[in-house]
């Protein structure tokens, strides 16, 4: 039973499903914060994927992305996402995955990583519209949490990373990262 609750699709991004944001309580708001960037595959992804990038100093990173994407999520709360918009905005997110590949090919700079997890951030904090003050902190606390937490593993493993794969894996690991972003993409626009 168990198995069949998280494989369905409200729990594809959030551990409590989100279908109404109003009636979480403030632990639920917590949990869904730690787990949506944990449980969405390009979310995650797009996380991951910055150990990829081979960035000059990747913990001096995390603090200015965390803020990015807290600060999306924030703005979210004011500009609510149309939902003729939200398959577009879903696909701009995997789009995001490709735009990684071509920061860790050295076609865009890393400076675009920033308006990219503002994007994330942003979809990240729409599905929690329309909830009480506390259960919207704690989400915000939740997505602080998870998403730090993430980016600092990612940031401390990033060297290594790179290391072991040498340049050739690590344009290897571009490519695939890019080619799992426009799936990502296409799905989200067909589905």
């Amino acid at each position: 039973m168990a198995v069949v609750l998280i494989a369905s699709p409200a729990f594809a991004h959030h551990p409590f499903g989100m279908g109404d944001s109003s009636a979480l309580t403030a632990w639920q708001g917590l949990i869904s914060g730690i787990g949506h960037p944990l449980l969405g595959p390009d979310h995650l992804l797009f996380l991951l994927a910055i150990a990829l990038i081979g960035l000059k100093r990747p913990l001096a990173w995390v603090v200015p992305l965390l803020a990015l994407g807290l600060g999306g999520s924030v703005l979210s709360q004011f500009i609510p996402l149309p939902d003729a918009i939200a398959p577009w905005a879903e696909a701009l997110v995997s789009l995001s995955l490709v735009a990684e590949g071509l920061i860790a090919l050295t076609v865009l700079s890393p400076f675009w990583l920033c308006p990219l997890i503002a994007l994330h951030g942003f979809l990240l904090g729409s599905t929690i519209v329309g909830a009480e003050a506390t259960p919207l902190l704690t989400y915000f606390l939740g997505l602080l949490l998870g998403q730090g937490a993430l980016l600092l593993l990612v940031a401390a493993w990033s060297k290594g990373l790179l290391e072991r794969l040498g340049s050739q894996g690590q344009r290897l690991g571009a490519g695939i990262w890019m080619g799992i972003g426009m799936a990502f993409a296409w799905v989200a626009l067909i589905d």
